[in-house]
C-alpha cells in the first residue's frame, strides 16, 4: 500500500472526515510522504512541472533589475532583506545573486537573501546549489516571520498556489472519508469564516460546482510581511473575485503528474503535485490589511516586458556567441512572455510599505506601455 495512504487512513479513523486542506497538506507536506519532501526530481523536463526558473537564467536576471530599482525607491539602505517563499532548488536564487554580482555590485553588498523552504531534501538540494553563498553568510534559510527592521523584498513564484486550501460547494464544505481502500467525498457545514471568505474575496457557488478557500494563504500572507518598509512581489496563475463572479475559475484543484494534468487528486497521494489557482483578491486584501498599497495587477508579459523593454532583453542574449544560441534563448524567453506560453496565465501583484507611491508606481515592471504613452503626451 501506498505509505501515505496508510498515513491519511490512519488519521481519519483516528478524527473522522477530514477537510480537503488536511489532505492536501499530507499529500504535499508529509515529513515523510509528502510530494515536496520526497528526494525525488520533481522540476523540469525529468519531473512534473517547470518553473520560470527553469526555463532560462533570464527571469533571475530581470528580476535583479526590479529589485534593484526597488532597494533604489527605499533610499538605496546598507541593509536589505529578501525573502523567497517556496525556494524550490533554489535557482531562482543562484540567478539573481550571480546576475547582481556582475551587474548591481552596490545592491548585492547591501543583500541578505533569505530562502523559506520547509522540505528536507530541497534545502539538501539549496545547500549544495548556493554553497558558496552559504559559506559567504549572504544567503541564509529563514522563516516566515521577521526578525530585523530592515527593508524586505517578499517574493514568491509558484508559492501560494501550492498552499493547502479548503473546497466548498453548495452542499457545504468538503471532507475526505476512507472506505474499502479508497478515499470518498462527504459535505459538512460551511463555516463562518469559509462563508465570509465567499463574500468578501470570491463567489456564491451555483448548484454542481467547487470553488477554494484560500484560508491558509491569507494567514501566511499576513505572517509573511510583518514589516514596516519594503515591498511583497507575488507571481502566479489566478484570478480576481471579479473574473469568478463572470463564472471563470471555478473549481481550479489540479492533481499535476509528469507534465500532464491527472484525473483526480486521490490517486498516488504524495507522488502528484496538487495546487488551486490564486486569489489574487484575497491576496491583495491580505497584504492592505497589513498596511501595504497593492497595485494595479498585471501579467507576467507585462511585468517582464517593462522590466526589458529599455535594454531589449540585453539580460537574455548577453552570453551568446553562436547564432543558434540566440535562437535557442529567444524561444525561451518567448515562453515567458507570450500567451502561449507562462505571460498571460500567470499574474504578478506587487504592493509596497514605506514607499512614496509614485516611486512603486514607476517601477519598471509596472510601467510597460506607459513609458512611450508619457514619450508621445
Amino acid at each position: 500500500m501506498n505509505g501515505l495512504r496508510a498515513v491519511i487512513e490512519e488519521e481519519i479513523r483516528e478524527r473522522g472526515p477530514i477537510p480537503f486542506s488536511g489532505y492536501m497538506e499530507s499529500c504535499l507536506y508529509h515529513p515523510q510522504f509528502g510530494y515536496y519532501s520526497r528526494s525525488a526530481e520533481q522540476f523540469g523536463k525529468a519531473g512534473d512541472f517547470y518553473t520560470s526558473s527553469d526555463v532560462h537564467a533570464v527571469f533571475g536576471r530581470l528580476l535583479v533589475r526590479q529589485f534593484d530599482e526597488m532597494w533604489q525607491a527605499l533610499g538605496s539602505p546598507d541593509h536589505i532583506v529578501i525573502k523567497e517563499l517556496g525556494a524550490g532548488r533554489g535557482l531562482f536564487a543562484q540567478d539573481v545573486m550571480d546576475w547582481a554580482e556582475k551587474k548591481s555590485p552596490d545592491f548585492l553588498r547591501a543583500l541578505q537573501y533569505e530562502l523559506v523552504e520547509q522540505s528536507p531534501a530541497l534545502r539538501q538540494r539549496i545547500a549544495a546549489t548556493l554553497q558558496r553563498r552559504f559559506e559567504s553568510g549572504q544567503v541564509t534559510f529563514g522563516s516566515l516571520e521577521q526578525s530585523d527592521d530592515c527593508p524586505v523584498i517578499v517574493f514568491a513564484n509558484e508559492f501560494f498556489d501550492a498552499i493547502p486550501v479548503e473546497v466548498v460547494s453548495a452542499s457545504g464544505s468538503l471532507r475526505i472519508d476512507a472506505r474499502d481502500g479508497r478515499f470518498v467525498e462527504s459535505w459538512a457545514a460551511t463555516s463562518p469564516e469559509e462563508s465570509e471568505y465567499l463574500d468578501r474575496y470570491s463567489a456564491p457557488p451555483e448548484q454542481g460546482e467547487r470553488l477554494e478557500v484560500g484560508l491558509q494563504s491569507q494567514e501566511l500572507m499576513s505572517t509573511a510581511i510583518g514589516f514596516e518598509r519594503g515591498f511583497v512581489v507575488v507571481v502566479d496563475y489566478g484570478y480576481t473575485r471579479q473574473e469568478q463572479l463572470a463564472g471563470r475559475h471555478r473549481g481550479t484543484i489540479k492533481a499535476i503528474r509528469r507534465h500532464a494534468v491527472s484525473g483526480s487528486p486521490y490517486e498516488a497521494p504524495g507522488e502528484q503535485d496538487i495546487t488551486a489557482d490564486v486569489n489574487f483578491t484575497a491576496l491583495e486584501a491580505a497584504v492592505e490589511q497589513q498596511g501595504f498599497r497593492a497595485e494595479k495587477l498585471v501579467t507576467q508579459s507585462q511585468f517582464l516586458m517593462g522590466i526589458g523593454e529599455d535594454t531589449q532583453f540585453a539580460d537574455a542574449f548577453e552570453d551568446c556567441r553562436l547564432p543558434q544560441e540566440r535562437a535557442k534563448v529567444a524561444l525561451q524567453l518567448k515562453h515567458l512572455v507570450t500567451p502561449a506560453g507562462m505571460g498571460e496565465s500567470f499574474h504578478v501583484l506587487v504592493a509596497s510599505k514605506g514607499v512614496a507611491e509614485e516611486k512603486t508606481a514607476s517601477l519598471s515592471g509596472l510601467s510597460f506601455g506607459k513609458r512611450n504613452l508619457r514619450a508621445r503626451s
